[in-house]
């Protein structure tokens, strides 16, 4: 059987996203390759396919139990033998995985790096390992956003195994974290297979934080009954967002590390099977995440780098249909996240190097009036060919950037404000100060007859709010840290008043203009939304009664085309996209009969 005929036999595809034939191909080659391709850009399939066409057996080292859980389910219902092992197993399926593995009949197990290192899986494997294939493979480098210490012992395991092909996969890695994982993992002259970062069924959208419940409901508005994850920073945060949705009449439920372990686990099993629309989380939550039809992803405060957004706002449309990514930002975010990470001591320099720069380009990629498409395409080292993608803030009209002139004069009457303040004051203060509000402390202070008093006032406090945080991401101002954060000019802001130096400000549209969804047509075609909303219901029945997340018996995409092709035979059904042999056997007549009724 050949990769495509086993390709639409077990998952019903008829062709190979980008570079996953490349892949399969390098791993029935017994080559080791670095596999770096987007949420949803079907990076399983790479290592699942080899475990369908050979006799032999192919292990996936995961950092998440959940994750390899839910991959097992998907991998049986694609017709293989698949099992995993982890701390959370119950005896009797630790048992059954063993036999499996004894037996020689596994063809796709996955575990842990903590359970791997362990050691006693050397004889079992050693005959039959044909493949290696280290799943979230950025958690090895130093570079990277999720560094985990034993991921840097792999490679120790994994020469145990000189015989097996070796496999690194991630969704995000910039080239210095490419070149760290092939290091780490002992690569081996790898095929590196490098797929374009753009996701371009997602709608990004940036914009200056206010009044973050209200911002947040305001996305939540626009995907009624549709899955979402709000990001927060605090748990604090994510416990008052959580109570503000919930009092909107929306199932949602929050996520933190600091729930005791069965509400969390009862929540991320809600959502992921659909009993619940929206969770509210610190970023504890979501890697481990396989729910394949989450409509919107909100960031309610800033990211710690641009490669966490990528990896978090991912989660969203991992089926190839439209969804909204929206970040909310404000400087301050910023200053916490370095205060977080130096709560328990001071960084080593490289270590704080990494996170200013990490820091630095978030905050370019959340206030920058340019293409948020092209921004994140850029960081990945990509270029983006489309000049307008008409799928963010900025190409939609919602985000406009100040001519030159503009943006140099009102940087200047903005930095003023800072300068003449001494750098003594907070940021709200001057923004008071800018917009002409004073109060009995700025008149003490003599500050409420300055030139500067109200300089900005006809731009509206959005607008200087968000004028500062660009200045602030641009190094023309900055925050520091103290027993108060007090907002003070740089060199290089008092150089750029000066006329040295060039600035790039953007302001926000107004609200009434902001925030619409963008109408999208479904890659499926004209689908009867009835029969889609029907279909919907029946598939959570049968997940719910084979205990698999609804995703896993089929995506959102393949509904959707059921209901726009709405076929009339077992033999139609399965041409559909998603719908492979073993699931038109299992689940054909159920769907069949709900489209013929």
């Amino acid at each position: 059987m050949s990769a495509t005929e086993a390709l639409r036999r077990h998952w019903g595809y008829a062709s190979f996203r980008p570079l996953q034939k490349e892949a399969v191909d390098a791993a029935l080659a017994g080559r080791d390759s670095l596999i770096i391709l987007p949420t949803g850009g079907g990076k399983s399939l790479c290592y699942q396919l080899p475990a369908a066409l050979e006799k032999k057996l192919v292990l996936v080292v995961s950092p998440l139990i959940a994750l390899m859980d839910d991959q097992v389910a998907a991998a049986r219902e694609a017709g293989l033998i698949a099992d995993a092992l982890h701390s959370n197993l119950e005896t009797d399926h630790s048992g059954l995985a063993y036999e499996n593995l004894e037996r020689g009949k596994t063809q796709l197990l996955y575990v842990s790096p903590e359970r791997l290192l362990v050691g006693d899986l050397s004889e079992l494997l050693e005959s039959r390992l044909t493949l290696i294939a280290v799943d979230e493979a950025h958690c090895v480098s130093h570079w990277g956003h999720e560094f985990r210490p034993e991921y840097r012992r792999l490679q120790e395991v994994m020469d145990l195994f000189p015989q097996a092909a070796r496999m690194a996969l991630t969704a995000t890695a910039t080239p210095q974290v490419q070149d760290d994982i092939c290091e780490q993992l002992g690569l081996r002259e790898p095929r590196r297979l490098i797929g374009h970062p753009d996701r371009a069924n997602l709608i990004y959208r940036a914009h200056p934080r206010r009044d973050q419940l209200a911002q947040v409901l305001e996305v939540v508005s626009r995907h009624p009954g549709e899955g979402g994850i709000v990001y927060a920073q605090t748990r604090k945060d994510v416990e008052r967002l959580a109570s503000g949705i919930k009092k909107e009449g929306v199932s949602c439920a929050p996520y933190h590390a600091g729930l005791p372990a069965d509400e969390r686990k009862e929540a991320q099993e809600g959502f992921v099977n659909e009993r619940i629309d929206v969770i509210v989380a610190t970023i504890a939550f979501g890697m481990g995440i396989d729910r394949s039809n989450v409509r919107y992803v909100v960031h309610a405060n800033t990211p710690k780098s641009v490669e966490h957004y990528q990896q978090e706002s991912g989660r969203a449309g991992r089926d190839g249909e439209p969804a909204e990514c929206v970040l909310f930002f404000a400087a301050a975010d910023l200053a916490k996240h370095r205060w977080l990470a130096e709560m328990d001591g001071a960084l080593p320099p490289e270590r704080k190097q990494a996170l200013e720069r990490q820091l630095r380009g978030i905050g370019r990629y959340a206030v920058a009036p340019v293409c948020r498409h092209r921004l994140l395409a850029e960081h990945f080292g990509h270029a983006l060919s489309s000049t307008n993608c008409g799928a963010c803030d900025v190409c939609l009209g919602e985000t406009k950037g100040l001519s030159a002139e503009e943006a140099q004069l009102t940087a200047k009457k903005a930095l003023s404000a800072a300068w003449r303040t001494e750098g003594r004051f907070g940021l709200g203060y001057v923004v008071n100060l800018l917009l002409g509000k004073a109060d009995e402390r700025m008149k003490r202070n003599g500050h409420s007859s300055l030139q500067v008093f109200g300089i900005l006032k006809e731009a509206g406090e959005s607008a200087v709010r968000s004028w500062l945080d660009q200045l602030i991401v641009q190094d023309y101002l900055e925050v520091v840290e103290g027993e108060y954060p007090l907002c003070r000019i740089t060199q290089a802001g008092r150089d750029l008043c000066q006329g040295k130096g060039s600035v790039r400000l953007g302001v926000p549209a107004p609200p009434t203009a902001r925030g619409k969804k963008k109408a999208a047509k479904s890659i499926a075609g004209p689908a009867d939304h009835d029969l889609f909303e029907r279909l919907r219901a029946l598939r959570k029945t049968l997940a719910a009664k084979a205990g698999v997340p609804p995703y896993v018996v089929f995506h959102d995409s393949a509904l959707l085309e059921m209901a726009a092709r709405k076929p009339a035979t077992l033999a139609q059904l399965g041409l559909c996209k998603g719908v492979g042999e073993r699931k038109l056997e299992r689940y054909g007549q159920a769907f069949l009969a709900a489209i013929l009724s």
